[in-house]
């Protein structure tokens, strides 16, 4: 069974998107490319505990392991050595992208408190965007009881799109509940 988002797209969204920007091909209509979920624990180096619960956290939240990332430099004043792991990442495609973008936009999002929408300027110029979740807590596989600290995620979505006014299209007709 294909992701309800994506049936989404290939029924409504695609022809709402060449309706709009008037295309003369197929091809140009921007899509979803993948969806990148960063989350960044300088504290890890000290708590290796810490990295292996934000691993299972991601991986429960994506349906999918993440990857885990190391400091790539030294820094004295942050007493860290190259190599140290400072972070998790994973990276979806497919339909495993689109069910996390609808659980993203229709259950996590609203759980958020005093949610008024997202950010409209956080389109990076090349028709990707980012924002930033504060907390873990948003999404429901995450048990509240076993949360031991609080993490944040940075979450990029990248698209097809040439400009921003066209990913902010597109991330519009996909259900994105941006501020007015």
């Amino acid at each position: 069974m294909a992701a309800r988002l994506k049936e989404k797209y290939k029924t409504d969204v695609f022809e709402a998107l060449m309706e709009k920007f008037k295309y003369d091909n197929v091809m140009q209509v921007p899509k979803l490319e993948k969806i990148t979920i960063n989350m960044g624990l300088g504290e890890a180096k000290d708590n290796a505990k810490l990295m292996e619960t934000a691993v299972q956290e991601i991986a429960l939240v994506t349906g999918q392991k993440p990857v885990t990332t190391k400091a790539k430099k030294s820094i004295a004043n942050f007493k860290l050595r190259q190599g140290m792991t400072v972070g998790a990442k994973v990276t979806l495609r497919g339909d495993s992208m689109y069910e996390f973008a609808d659980k993203l936009f229709n259950i996590a999002l609203p759980r958020v408190r005093d949610f008024k929408g997202v950010n409209r300027n956080s389109f990076d110029g090349r028709g990707n965007f980012s924002m930033g979740v504060k907390e873990q807590l948003i999404f429901p596989e995450i048990n509240y009881d076993q949360v031991d600290m609080i993490k944040g995620m940075d979450i990029v979505f990248t698209t097809t799109a040439k400009t921003d006014e066209e990913a902010l299209s597109l991330l519009e007709f996909l259900g994105m509940p941006f501020t007015k």
